[in-house]
């Protein structure tokens, strides 16, 4: 039996008095005031003590290179992922979603590697025909294909669905704003997800993607800009929508400091701020997906820069904490034992020092990182 002792302890919710935690068999047993005199103690010293990260939204089978899809080709890919996977533990990020792989092997990982963080799969993503990430592996089309492509990932043990809704950069000749599948195909997508009792995500930019993957009831949109061909248009009564039917929104957050966006992103970098100050208005719960991967300013384990932007849009510290922890927790559905500090829960921990309950940068100075129980 370890006894962790820190000066703070946020428990995923708040910051809650107590200075030690018991841990025992990889699981967390209880909360003390203090540590006791005896016994196994470790003193972490002027810290806080978290429950570890989640990053909603991950690659791992990007290299974050100037060419990532090249890089899929390249000899030795599974074990770049573990290597990728272990750079986000060493983060204190302690789960991780990929939510686009080749091969399934983000979910052979899962179940084979034991010195990394745990792997919520969900295969390569569903997209169109030639649609966004095509060369993934995820091409279906129609509304009994796209049935069968989720059946085939539930099938193989996948954590996730995940949807390419509309198109993305990263694919050319895939425009961001249009919506790549029909209505009925979306519904069906989603239908299929929760029938096997699988959380299903929307990789999303335009409104009317947004809007069908709320109407669907998608659990959680990714992206959620509201791109248009030449501008963002934020549409209130969508976001209202996702309040009212529980849709979170998994923002891409983290980058690298001295990032400068291309040209086109500059210019509509005012107008997307007004639109994440508005979602948060609106009550949608917000997460935190780093894409990590994708280019060279999103390498893996950047989640705890995500703050950042989570701060533009007026999310408080504590907020930004609840929205890597607690509520990434919920949304991934592993919320019975993660994201929080308290007894039963997997002792997956982040010690960092400073306090980031009042500055979330505090998130990138870590002190320890503990996976189910063991330090690394």
């Amino acid at each position: 039996m370890l006894i962790i002792r820190a000066q703070r302890v946020f428990d995923g919710r708040e910051l809650t008095g107590k200075r030690a935690v018991v841990v025992s068999g990889g699981k967390i047993v209880e909360l003390l005031d203090d540590a006791p005199e005896s016994g196994d103690v470790r003193d972490l010293g002027d810290v806080t003590l978290l429950p570890g990260l989640i990053d909603t939204h991950v690659h791992l089978a990007f290299d974050a290179s100037p060419d990532p899809i090249a890089g899929l080709d390249r000899p030795g890919l599974y074990d770049r992922m573990r290597a990728h996977a272990r750079t986000h533990l060493a983060a204190g990020v302690t789960t991780v979603r990929d939510l686009g792989d080749r091969d399934y092997l983000a979910l052979r990982l899962a179940n084979a590697m034991t010195d990394g963080p745990e792997i919520l799969s969900a295969g390569a993503p569903i997209t169109s025909v030639g649609g966004h990430c095509w060369f993934l592996g995820g091409e279906a089309e129609g509304v009994e294909g796209v049935r069968k492509a989720v059946r085939e990932r539930a099938d193989k043990g996948a954590h996730a669905i995940k949807m390419m809704i509309t198109g993305g950069e990263m694919t050319p000749g895939s425009p961001s704003h249009l919506n790549q599948f029909t209505r009925e195909e979306i519904d069906a997508a989603a239908d299929e997800a929760h029938r096997h009792g699988l959380p299903i995500a929307g990789h999303a930019h335009g409104g009317p993607g947004i809007a069908a993957a709320v109407a669907a009831g998608f659990d959680s949109v990714e992206h959620v800009t509201f791109l248009t061909e030449d501008s963002v248009e934020p549409d209130p009564a969508i976001m209202a929508a996702m309040a009212a039917n529980g849709v979170a929104a998994s923002l891409t957050v983290g980058v690298l400091p001295g990032f400068t966006p291309p040209p086109r992103i500059a210019a509509l970098l005012p107008i997307l701020g007004e639109s994440l100050r508005m979602l948060y208005g609106s009550g949608v719960t917000i997460v935190g997906g780093s894409d990590s991967g994708i280019g060279p300013t999103k390498p893996h384990g950047i989640l705890t820069h995500g703050g950042d932007m989570l701060t533009m849009a007026g999310m408080t510290p504590v907020e930004i904490l609840r929205a890597f922890t607690s509520d990434a927790a919920r949304v991934c559905r592993v919320e019975t034992r993660k994201g929080r500090i308290a007894p039963g829960f997997d002792a997956d921990l982040l010690a960092v020092r400073g306090d980031p309950t009042s500055d979330h940068t505090a998130l990138r100075n870590t002190a320890a990182v503990f996976r189910n129980g063991a330090s690394l």
